[in-house]
């Protein structure tokens, strides 16, 4: 054999090996990989995750099947305790709301996120105040003046879970406005947005998804969103009013801003080829026309976030709800 050909030859063979040996370190899950929920059923976070199975499923993402588990004891912290000791166990993924951080101080369970592998920020979620669409409650003044007047404690704000986002937003508003509500915790967001459907409570901070059902029925009607601008959606829901025409609380006079991780981690010790299957996963399904329907249903905060910079903002939400939950008086004995 010539000496060029025989070098072409050598090269094409150290190629393939090349190819052979990436092919081999790539991963990918050999077996059914668990979503941990940690929250129940019809809540935010437990319809994004069944979103996202859906989609894997309909465009084939995974060759295993994504089975979704709703672990809500705890205020979450079953979920996040069983990832926790599945180390090193690439087939186990959780969706973390802000119970990330509100859990942990609240309970004192033994977890902080750095338990955890972060993999990606899939969205950030609204809460918007909601009331019963029969209530005279027309603007936030209205709702105001109403709280205010009421005997202290007589106000019902519906939310999910104790010393959570909800209640940590529900005494907010109490320090801004002077007036004290009774609190009533539910298991997840869905049965939330029921309880106010049925005048069971006077107002909820629900994330858009979970009641923009009963808005379009007519049932509910947003008063005002907990951010620093509108949301940019702007096709009409209900009453020819889209989410973009819902006036941010701080532009009424309630001086209040919150907006919720939705973001995935893995268990412990996960390898980078592991994490970087899942973040191209995710990339994939945010791809998709289902995801981008989603996204406009439940009017999030499309930000999508990785590696070093998803850490840093975790660590920066890590303080921030440390401060919040210590003003309300909410933080476990010993944190």
């Amino acid at each position: 054999m010539k000496p060029f050909v025989l070098n072409v030859a050598l090269a094409a063979i150290a190629m393939s090996c090349a190819n052979s040996t990436a092919s081999r370190a790539a991963w990918e899950p050999v077996r059914p990989v668990e979503f941990i929920v940690p929250a129940g059923t019809g809540g935010g976070a437990d319809q994004m995750a069944r979103t996202i199975q859906g989609i894997v499923t309909k465009h084939n993402l995974m060759k295993q099947p994504l089975v979704v588990i709703n672990k809500a004891g705890g205020a979450g912290g079953e979920g996040f305790l069983d990832v926790k000791t599945s180390s090193g166990n690439p087939h186990k993924i959780i969706i973390t709301l802000s119970n990330l951080f509100t859990t942990p101080l609240a309970t004192g369970i033994p977890f902080n996120w750095k338990d955890l592998t972060p993999v990606a920020m899939l969205a950030l979620d609204e809460f918007v105040l909601w009331v019963n669409a029969e209530k005279p409650y027309n603007s936030v003044k209205d709702y105001v003046d109403a709280a205010k007047k009421a005997p202290s404690g007589s106000f019902k704000m519906g939310g999910t879970g104790s010393k959570q986002e909800d209640q940590i937003i529900t005494v907010g508003i109490e320090k801004v406005i002077d007036a004290k509500f009774t609190y009533i915790p539910y298991k997840g967001g869905g049965e939330v947005a029921v309880q106010l459907v049925g005048n069971h409570v006077d107002s909820t901070v629900n994330n858009p998804i979970e009641a923009v059902a009963q808005w379009r029925g007519g049932k509910l009607r947003p008063l005002c969103v907990f951010d620093a601008q509108p949301m940019a959606y702007d096709e009409p829901i209900a009453d020819g009013k889209a989410w973009k025409d819902i006036p941010t609380c701080k532009s009424q006079g309630l001086a209040m801003e919150y907006l919720m991780l939705r973001g995935i981690f893995m268990s412990p010790k996960a390898t980078k080829d592991q994490i970087e299957y899942y973040v191209e996963l995710f990339k994939k399904v945010r791809a998709t026309p289902e995801w981008q329907e989603f996204m406009k249903n439940g009017a999030f905060n499309t930000t999508f976030l990785a590696g070093a910079d998803y850490a840093k903002w975790i660590e920066a939400e890590e303080k921030r709800h440390e401060g919040l939950m210590k003003e309300a008086g909410f933080l476990a004995s010993g944190n």
